[in-house]
């Protein structure tokens, strides 16, 4: 029987999360396995050398879940360590409350579990609602629709080695269809805020640039739901030349 590893960033009791698992249990046996509270814009961190408590919960419909004090990489790298049965048929990570798109992604918890259930050799797919304000499960459960879709034909067609799919879903339906998408560009308009030696990072939503057609962020800002490939391959492979005609020497 398929089995599907589910986690998110949003923490185990978030209403993303239960959608998710519902929809996944269509497709097959899953488990939950998600950080004990709030890690959003945790990026890819992973705990080494600490202890990592790790409790179990159930979510509101009775489903057994495994809340880890730790990130949701940790949520990961811990269950194909031995602390759950491994290795899953796919990694299935969201539903986010707010998009992962452009520059998000190397901020983004729910991208970085996908990103390391693929560096343990399991297909992976992050998939964010562009709606930071998601409060109730029934907020989520057309993203939910749409994941399964996008889980299906993983699961049927399998992945290349270290890449992941990052699927972001509008706010408001109906979706008319998934478009194929690259990387844009987020621009972000953080403020500080301080209080004598305390600071904080606070600010509106970003924005970014929705002209360019083809990105995540042009998809989303016009309708679509975005569906990007992404691998952990980081190298600028296009600026290599130009680097090698740098003439770096010793």
């Amino acid at each position: 029987m398929t089995y599907l590893l589910v986690t998110n960033d949003d923490g185990v009791s978030a209403p993303g999360l239960f959608a998710l698992a519902q929809a996944m249990r269509e497709i097959g046996d899953i488990e939950v396995i998600a950080p004990a509270t709030n890690q959003s814009a945790g990026g890819h961190k992973k705990t080494l050398f600490q202890d990592i408590p790790v409790q179990k919960t159930s979510l509101q419909d009775g489903t057994p879940a495994l809340a880890v004090s730790g990130s949701p990489a940790d949520c990961i790298a811990l269950a194909a360590l031995g602390m759950s049965r491994w290795p899953p048929n796919i990694v299935v990570s969201g539903i986010n409350r707010g998009a992962n798109m452009g520059q998000d992604i190397t901020y983004s918890g729910t991208v970085t579990a996908a990103l390391e259930g693929a560096i343990h050799g399991v297909p992976a797919v992050a998939v964010s609602l562009d709606n930071q304000r998601a409060t109730t499960v029934e907020a989520f459960e057309n993203a939910a629709r749409i994941a399964t879709t996008v889980v299906r034909r993983v699961l049927e067609k399998g992945l290349p080695p270290l890449t992941i799919l990052n699927l972001n879903i509008p706010a408001n339906g109906p979706i008319p269809a998934i478009r194929l998408t690259r990387q844009g560009v987020r621009i972000y308009r953080d403020e500080l805020e301080v209080n004598g030696d305390v600071y904080k990072v606070v600010g509106p939503e970003p924005t970014g640039v929705t002209d360019e057609e083809g990105t995540d962020l042009w998809a989303v800002h016009n309708g679509y739901a975005s569906l990007t490939p992404i691998h952990l391959d980081l190298t600028a492979h296009r600026f290599l030349a130009d680097l090698a005609a740098w003439d770096i020497t010793l």
